[in-house]
């Protein structure tokens, strides 16, 4: 299984381009709907990062698809927007 992830201090974005390319291949209205706010492991999204590389990237992004095995219940992390995939774990506060 593939996912988007943001690789870089400041948070997941898509340029322009990418994201009114996602926008007219899904059929998403562009105004709701924000590029954080895509389910990271979407085909479309997918491609056009793996297509697009850095011109994928919007503002303070680097976009990298990573490849996780599938079946694995997942969810993305961050730290000041730098993102990472994990395994879901159950937890109590």
């Amino acid at each position: 299984m593939k996912i988007v992830i943001n690789t870089c201090y400041g948070g997941f974005s898509l340029s322009k381009e990418a994201f009114a390319q996602y926008c007219k291949e899904t059929g998403t209205n562009p105004e709701a709907v924000g590029d954080w706010e895509m389910p990271r492991d979407n085909p479309v999204l997918i491609r056009i990062v793996e297509e697009m590389g850095e011109a994928a990237d919007g503002s303070y992004a680097a976009l990298k698809v990573v490849e996780i095995p599938d079946g694995v219940n997942w969810c993305i992390e961050d730290y000041d927007g730098q993102e990472w995939v994990a395994e879901r774990h159950r937890t109590w506060s």
